[in-house]
């Protein structure tokens, strides 16, 4: 769905002119890069990998997922505006990783337990992460989940090129491997334009890319992009997994393009591919040329 078609439009061929060395990709993870749902079952986001027996005791497996089941229909509640929602996604990641370090979580079991979970990346992910690593476009993914169950993810799907750079909570082991601590500030999904001011020399140091294709699933994931320099055109893709009509309104009239119940890369593999590809843009050329000449 796309509320201005033709800005849309504009937008993608101002990006193409410039081509891959003026893009740059920035994404969220849980729910964008990976699926929501396989099979009417919901995929585990980066968080809930780690909720597993091979690391966590039942009693706080147990509490994982009534922290879920309280706080994520107020995450997604169109009812309520960011600034609402904000003590409360607080909440619900402090106790979480607090409920992560008493549990002493070992280093060496991520990868086991990542291989054991359910996680899967969105269908067409493989062209998505090889066209970005191929034509060297930078990949920023910007996570509100845990960084080290995330790479896991990407590593063990053969897809961490040497171009992605990640943003997220990572996770302080002491010298035995063991969990005592999350680095640095707190990243939730209603805090990441703190998050990218905060990490602002990272978000500019792609030099020269002032375009920008900005993927998510959250209202809060449009600020991502907030702390990159210069920029000149920047093209929104919002994944609509959840309560699509209660939040339709609102995602169709913040994101340039919105997806919804798309388990795939389709659509930003397209995008990607007609930017990347020179020679598409004859096409829209002629288009435009035509529509001049009326």
């Amino acid at each position: 769905m796309m509320r201005e078609r033709g800005r849309v439009e504009d937008t993608i061929y101002a990006m193409q002119k410039g081509g891959a060395g003026s893009l740059q990709v920035i994404s969220d993870f849980d729910m964008t890069l990976t699926r929501f749902a396989h099979k009417g079952k919901r995929v585990p986001t980066t968080h809930n990998i780690l909720n597993n027996r091979l690391l966590m005791n039942e009693d706080s497996t147990k509490k994982m997922k009534e922290l879920l089941n309280k706080y994520y229909p107020i995450e997604i509640d169109a009812s309520l505006s960011p600034e609402e929602k904000l003590p409360y996604m607080v909440e619900w990641w402090t106790k979480v990783h607090e409920l992560l370090i008493q549990q002493r979580i070992r280093k060496d079991m991520l990868g086991v337990t990542v291989r054991a979970s359910s996680a899967m990346l969105r269908d067409g992910y493989r062209v998505f992460f090889d066209c970005l690593a191929e034509h060297q476009v930078p990949l920023l993914i910007f996570s509100a989940g845990v960084g080290d169950v995330l790479e896991e993810v990407i590593r063990q799907n053969d897809v961490f090129h040497p171009n992605v750079r990640i943003i997220s909570n990572y996770m302080d082991f002491d010298h035995t491997g063991v969990l005592q601590a999350f680095k640095g500030q707190l990243i939730h999904s209603y805090n990441k334009k703190d998050g990218a001011l905060s990490h602002a020399t990272a978000l500019r140091e792609p030099h020269g890319r002032p375009n920008v294709l900005l993927l998510g699933d959250s209202l809060g994931d449009l600020s991502m992009a907030d702390g990159v320099a210069e920029v000149q055109n920047v093209l929104t893709v919002g994944f609509l997994n959840d309560q699509v009509e209660e939040r339709k309104e609102s995602y169709v009239n913040s994101f340039d393009v919105v997806l919804l119940k798309d388990e795939t890369m389709d659509v930003p593999n397209a995008i990607l591919r007609y930017i990347v590809s020179p020679q598409m843009s004859k096409t829209h050329e002629k288009k435009v040329d035509a529509t001049a000449k009326k």
